[in-house]
Formats: C-alpha cells, sequence, structure tokens
C-alpha cells in the first residue's frame, strides 16, 4: 500500500489517503485534507471507483460550504431610519416612504428609506438604521495536549453472546495489545473490539 493511495475504512465508513504505520495502525487523512485517524489495517480495502468518487465530490463541496460560511458576511437589517424632529429633508423623506408604503410601491418605499438612511449620516453623522455584520469565524480543530489518548480493547468472542472482558483505559497501544495476549492464553478467545479515544479543541484561525 503506497502512501497517498485511497483505501475505505469500513469501521468509520469514510475513504481516506493511506499516510502510514503508526504502531499496529494504520493513519488516513480525509479525502481533501483534514484530521488524521486510525484505522485497523486488517479492515482496510482498496476504495472502490465509486467510493473515490463520492469522497472527491464530498471533499469539494465542503471546501464550497466552508467559503460560503467563512468569507461572506450576513448583514442583519434593522428597522428603518427614523426621521430626526426638525428635520425638513428627514420629514420630506419620511412622508415620501409614507406615501410609497400607502400606495404598495415597495421599490419606492426602498428607495426613500435608503435616502432618509444617507441624508442622516451624512447630515446628523449617525446611521440610524442599526445595522450589524456577523461573520462565521473558521475554527480548525486539534488534538487537546493537554489529555492523552486513550486505548482499550473489549473481548466479542463467543458462540452466543459475547466474552464481554474489557482491558479498560491504557495510554499505549502496545498495552490493550499485552492485555489481549494474556486474555487469549487464559480464554483461548481470538476476537477483539479495539478503540481509541483523543480530546479535541477547536482553535481560531482568526
Amino acid at each position: 500500500m503506497e502512501p497517498g493511495s485511497l483505501v475505505y475504512d469500513p469501521r468509520t465508513r469514510r475513504v481516506g489517503e493511506y499516510q502510514g504505520l503508526s504502531g499496529p495502525y494504520v493513519m488516513l487523512r480525509p479525502v481533501g485534507g483534514g484530521r488524521e485517524w486510525q484505522a485497523d489495517p486488517a479492515l482496510v480495502r482498496a476504495a472502490t471507483s465509486e467510493e473515490r468518487i463520492s469522497a472527491g465530490v464530498r471533499a469539494v463541496n465542503g471546501r464550497s460550504l466552508v467559503g460560503l460560511l467563512t468569507d461572506r458576511p450576513l448583514v442583519e437589517v434593522g428597522p428603518p431610519p427614523e426621521p430626526f424632529a426638525g428635520c425638513a429633508t428627514c420629514t420630506a423623506l419620511a412622508r415620501r416612504r409614507a406615501r410609497a408604503r400607502a400606495e404598495g410601491d415597495g421599490s419606492a418605499e426602498t428607495d426613500a428609506d435608503v435616502l432618509l438612511a444617507r441624508h442622516q449620516r451624512l447630515r446628523h453623522g449617525v446611521d440610524r438604521a442599526g445595522r450589524r455584520i456577523f461573520r462565521y469565524v473558521p475554527f480548525t480543530i486539534v488534538q487537546d495536549p493537554s489529555a492523552l489518548p486513550e486505548y482499550e480493547a473489549r473481548c466479542v468472542s463467543g458462540d452466543e453472546s459475547d466474552c464481554g472482558a474489557a482491558s479498560g483505559p491504557f495510554p499505549s497501544p502496545e498495552q490493550v495489545e499485552e492485555w489481549q495476549r494474556r486474555h487469549t492464553q487464559e480464554t483461548r478467545h481470538t476476537r477483539y473490539r479495539r478503540c481509541f479515544t483523543d480530546y479535541a479543541v477547536l482553535e481560531c484561525r482568526s
């Protein structure tokens, strides 16, 4: 298996780029980039053409969605501007807006709002429209360096029901494998379900 080749991980139901070995596991990276994950080398297989295409499409769509959410500001339009007392221009534009509203002319009403807001900004030095801009902030998910990852295994051997014996959490896969060897020697059980757990934090990429 060459680095960069696309393989399918049935445990996570994902296609990933093969990066290499890490202890008893293979390291896979999402198509298009992202956080690597560990997979069982006995389970992964070469991805089919359909799986490759599907993973590529998801990667392209994901990049498009990120660009949509992070690069474009969302504008929340506040209430329409109100005229300043004693200002003839404000009063005239407010009457123009009221007349357009009464006639059901939405375009003319909007024009009056725009002219009134611009007049207030230039003449009175304030923006009475109350506009606020919200921007989605991009984040990167990284492994939390303050917490160690955990490895554990559970025996699922058995004809009618699983054995259920569990190793408990260990800070390294080697300790879990040693428990598996001892359990197999004692019980002759050979099938295990292995789990890897870590902690992640979101960091702002601003």
